[in-house]
């Protein structure tokens, strides 16, 4: 038996090495304002979509951009992909809000975020 399906891909993360390089470039891209203008993240709402700039990123290991997949019960979803072979990359963490994230890796050392909102 399948836990809940995901609520799609919502938050996509970039790594960036130059926080206020990236910050115009997106802002012209999304046609909108950072709504979280801080030093240690930047992001934007737009089309329903949470689009995060994580300076140093690449320091934090990501190497590439991040998809989020929005679920609404992290600890079984991430037992059910674990269970179908994915890696645990990062194991869940409180990111502030009551908002917990966790990352994966598929068979081919892709990515995965898990993202549950509190």
């Amino acid at each position: 038996m399948t836990s809940a399906p995901t609520e799609g891909i919502k938050t996509v993360l970039h790594p960036v090495s130059d926080l206020a390089k990236a910050k115009a470039v997106y802002a012209a891209l999304l046609g909108v304002p950072p709504q979280v203008d801080e030093s240690f993240y930047v992001g934007f709402e737009a089309a329903g979509q949470h689009i995060g700039l994580v300076p140093q990123g690449g320091a934090q290991g990501m190497t590439s951009p991040v998809a989020y997949w929005h679920v609404s019960d992290i600890a079984a979803k991430l037992a059910e992909v674990t269970e179908a072979g994915a890696v645990v990359k990062e194991p869940v963490r409180d990111v502030g809000g009551g908002r917990l994230v966790a990352t994966v890796t598929d068979p081919d050392g892709n990515v995965l975020g898990l993202l549950q909102d509190g």
